[in-house]
C-alpha cells in the first residue's frame, strides 16, 4: 500500500472516530438533570417514599427516554414511556423506595435515552426500625386532668 493511501485511511479513521465522539458527547449533553442525587434522610421502616427528578431536553431535536432501570427491586422508577420530549421541555422521573429493610441505603437508577446514551441518578438515606407495638397507655394522664 502506498503512503498516500495509508494517509487517507488514517485520516478517514480519525474523522469517523471524532464524529462518533462528538455525537456521543452531544447525546450526553441533551438530557440535563436538575439534581443527580437525593437523600431522603432518616425514614421509618415500612413507609415507602418517593422523589421526583426533573429532566430537561437541551438539544435541538426531540429526546426519548428508552428505559429507566433501578439497581434493585426495592426501587421503582416511573416515567412517561413512549413520549418524546421536545427541545427545551421538561419531564419527570418519579423514583419510589420501599423502606422495608433497616439500615443505610444507596440505590443507583440508570436512565437510557436516544441512541443508548446513559445518565445516572442516586437515592440514599437511612431506614430506622419502627416499634413493633404502639406506645403503652399512660395511666398517670388521668391524675393530670384532676389538677
Amino acid at each position: 500500500m502506498n503512503k498516500i493511501l495509508q494517509f487517507f485511511i488514517i485520516v478517514s479513521i480519525l474523522l469517523v472516530t471524532a464524529k462518533a465522539q462528538t455525537i456521543d458527547s452531544l447525546n450526553r449533553n441533551l438530557l440535563t438533570l436538575q439534581e443527580k442525587t437525593f437523600d431522603f434522610g432518616k425514614i421509618p421502616q415500612g413507609r415507602p417514599v418517593k422523589h421526583i427528578f426533573n429532566i430537561t431536553n437541551n438539544g435541538t431535536d426531540s429526546l426519548r427516554i428508552l428505559n429507566v432501570q433501578a439497581s434493585c427491586g426495592c426501587t421503582t422508577p416511573e416515567w412517561e414511556k413512549d413520549k418524546a420530549i421536545a427541545p427545551g421541555k421538561t419531564t419527570i422521573i418519579t423514583v419510589g423506595y420501599n423502606a422495608a429493610s433497616v439500615g443505610i441505603f444507596s440505590k443507583t437508577i440508570t436512565i437510557t435515552y436516544n441512541n443508548k446514551a446513559t445518565k445516572f441518578i442516586t437515592i440514599s438515606g437511612e431506614v430506622w426500625k419502627t416499634p413493633a407495638t404502639s406506645a403503652p397507655e399512660n395511666k398517670q394522664l388521668g391524675d393530670l386532668e384532676k389538677l
